[in-house]
């Protein structure tokens, strides 16, 4: 289900009805029957994706913890396992697909038979107990340690097989092709579960804060089933620690009218960024990058630009109204972006775009592969690794990994310059300086993007040959974005650039009553000229 169709908004309002009138628990247990209708719109197949995550990570942790589980414990996610694999793949495959599901990807083409999908999800339970059996044997620093593999082999494994088989496979045979040794087709034209990247890196998260001993697992498996599949943050992040969303939505809620308004201007805003601009400059780069005719120096500056646009309205946006819908519900998602443009070096940006991304990247990757110990080159090998593997989390596509590899760089050229120019950075502390970087660092955000848009590297190759060779062509060919997205960029950037300055993302809570308004009916005239745009579905939903 998307944020911008008419079935969504329906959806939330039915949700934010029943939530008001529901005790707590019965809350919580809306809320995630409400996820899974949310997620299964989709493809209610794929669901079953997220409930095997979720019994896996649940029993996994508390294992970890405290060795020896309760009945209920071992239970209650046994049997909701078995009835999802019922529900989910025995019987929803054989019924007509809800409007605005997927087309049924040719992996699944013959669904599976109930007797089959119920002797197949008592076998996985069955093994389950088996090993639980064996952690329970191990001494507790052996069984910590076994939990843990078992909880990133198995998220990892389903988030490489479904993102990542095709892309490997395809990528070998390609290479022994041009070496003159055949092999056989292993392509398995696998369809990419919305949303897996995010859920998965999230319920990882839980595992590994666990056998750190950062927090305790919950012994409430259908409250851990909901921090996995909260639907407001669900499909594209943020990704959100354990020890800052299972709290809110472990204990009761207080919910108040100042908070809802806050939440409904969070929706408007996000609205405002995909529906207004996002959807309206779409044409343009689509147009410019799809494009297989002749292309000029001035057509790629201009597509990349906007696309540097469209990616941030389209998945800030998606955050905003995440953020938004959650605050309604009296649950605070973290902040996803903070004005990512106004960054002067990459070290900045990525402290500012994707928060929950970087973070989780650093904490979980760059920080265990060394972080910052050990000698200058050490360090940059660490930054590396990390920025090529988080590319590649991006997308199973080379030009992902380009794009990773090239952020590295950049993040290793700052941190070398930074090392041997200690004292020059106080040079840049003076306003015009400080914006002349920040206009420089954009352009170096720029290339990264075409990096990121480019449809293959073929085509990066001769984007970047004709950004030289084609230098200062302006015969522009590309379109003109439509009227809501030349507002409501002039719009946003004011927005932003006053946000910048004042130093208060919440400025517009200062201002007066009619200035307020004044803002808010411009946006939804923005959204409304929008409406007219072809919607797109948001951008990070491939990842």
């Amino acid at each position: 289900m998307l944020f911008n169709s008419p079935e969504f908004i329906i959806f939330v309002v039915v949700v934010y009805g029943l939530y008001l009138v529901f005790p707590f628990r019965l809350q919580n247990y809306m809320l995630l029957v409400a996820s899974y209708v949310f997620y299964g719109w989709w493809d209610s197949r794929f669901l079953f994706l997220v409930v095997l995550s979720s019994a896996v990570d649940f029993w996994v942790g508390l294992t970890m913890h405290v060795g020896r589980l309760t009945r209920g414990q071992r239970l209650v996610p046994a049997v909701f396992v078995v009835i999802s694999a019922l529900v989910l793949l025995g019987i929803l495959p054989k019924m007509p697909s809800l409007p605005g599901s997927a087309a049924r990807s040719t992996f699944f083409d013959q669904p599976s038979t109930t007797p089959l999908v119920l002797a197949g999800s008592i076998a996985f339970v069955a093994l389950a107990y088996g090993v639980y059996l064996v952690l329970t044997r191990l001494p507790e620093k052996n069984r910590r340690a076994s939990c843990l593999w078992i909880s990133i082999s198995t998220q990892l494994g389903l988030l490489g097989f479904f993102k990542y088989f095709d892309f490997f496979v395809d990528s070998l045979h390609h290479a022994l092709s041009s070496v003159g040794i055949e092999s056989g087709a292993w392509h398995l034209e696998i369809i990419l579960p919305v949303g897996i990247s995010f859920y998965t890196f999230q319920s990882l998260s839980y595992t590994i804060d666990i056998y750190r001993r950062v927090i305790k697992p919950t012994d409430r498996f259908f409250d851990f089933a909901l921090f996995v599949a909260y639907f407001p943050q669900l499909q594209a992040g943020p990704i959100e620690r354990a020890r800052q969303l299972i709290p809110q939505l472990a204990n009761p809620r207080r919910l108040d009218f100042d908070q809802s308004l806050r939440g409904l201007y969070l929706i408007v805003f996000g609205f405002f960024k995909k529906v207004g601009i996002a959807d309206g400059v779409a044409p343009v780069v689509d147009h410019i990058f799809n494009n297989t005719g002749r292309i000029t120096w001035i057509d790629i500056v201009a597509a990349t630009a906007l696309f540097a646009v469209q990616i941030y309205c389209d998945f800030s946006g998606y955050t905003d109204i995440a953020r938004g819908v959650s605050k309604m519900l009296g649950v605070e998602l973290m902040v996803n972006f903070n004005q990512p443009y106004f960054a002067s070096n990459p070290q900045d940006f990525w402290r500012r775009w994707h928060i929950s991304l970087s973070t989780w990247l650093r904490d979980y990757l760059y920080i265990p592969l060394g972080g910052n110990r050990g000698n200058l080159a050490y360090i940059c090998q660490n930054l590396m690794i990390t920025m090529t593997l988080g590319g590649l989390w991006h997308g199973a596509a080379w030009n992902f990994l380009l794009w990773g590899f090239y952020q590295g760089s950049l993040l290793c050229v700052y941190r070398v310059w930074r090392e041997y120019r200690p004292h020059e950075s106080q040079i840049w502390k003076h306003p015009l300086a400080r914006m002349t970087l920040i206009v420089t660092f954009f352009c170096f955000v720029c290339y990264g993007w075409l990096l990121f848009r480019a449809q293959s590297l073929a085509q990066v190759v001769h984007f970047s040959s004709l950004l030289v060779s084609d230098f200062g062509n302006l015969n522009y060919g590309g379109g003109r974005p439509r009227l809501s997205s030349v507002l409501g960029i002039m719009l946003l950037a004011l927005i932003e650039i006053t946000q910048y300055w004042t130093g208060d993302v919440r400025y517009y809570r200062r201002l007066m009553l009619p200035a307020r308004g004044f803002l808010i009916a411009a946006m939804f005239t923005i959204i409304l000229l929008g409406m007219s745009n072809e919607p797109a579905q948001f951008i990070y939903f491939q990842f």
